[in-house]
């Protein structure tokens, strides 16, 4: 199941988040919240098999003894944190993640194929004309058959 979509939420107080209920059910099992690799301003939140197979690829071209390796070691499994729905279909946010998106209040919840994106409700709307930007210029240097 892909995540598509942008819905707008809010954080509670604790900061937790309400996932949205047509992925209630995917995220049953779990979930992985995470800092992005891009270091953008949100927190990804990924099925824990997904994030496994995701940070897999991510270090399987470099040796286990790989300073590259140890340190993307460190970046992904020290920046993420396994957290589970509650019985509301609540995820409480850890505190270091909502801190580095900048997550109070009003968050928007992006799908993003294999996880969702929370964004601040702010910084989406900066950030999206730069995505649409981004890519258009992507686009248009893909080499299409003819």
């Amino acid at each position: 199941m892909a995540f598509r979509g942008t819905f707008d939420h809010t954080l509670d107080a604790k900061h937790r988040l309400t996932v949205p209920a047509r992925y209630r059910a995917a995220l049953a099992e779990g979930v992985v919240m995470a800092l992005p690799v891009d270091q953008q301003p949100c927190v990804g939140v990924w099925r824990p098999a997904e994030y496994e197979r995701y940070t897999e690829r991510a270090l399987e071209e470099l040796g286990p003894l790989s300073p590259r390796r140890t340190e993307l070691e460190r970046f992904f499994y020290g920046n993420s944190q396994d957290a589970d729905l509650d019985a509301a279909g609540r995820i409480m946010l850890p505190g270091f993640l909502a801190e580095h998106a900048q997550l109070e209040k009003d968050v928007v919840v992006v799908g993003a194929g294999d996880r969702l994106e929370l964004w601040d409700r702010d910084h989406w709307n900066e950030h999206r004309p730069t995505l649409l930007r981004g890519v258009s210029e992507i686009t248009a240097h893909v080499d299409h058959p003819a």
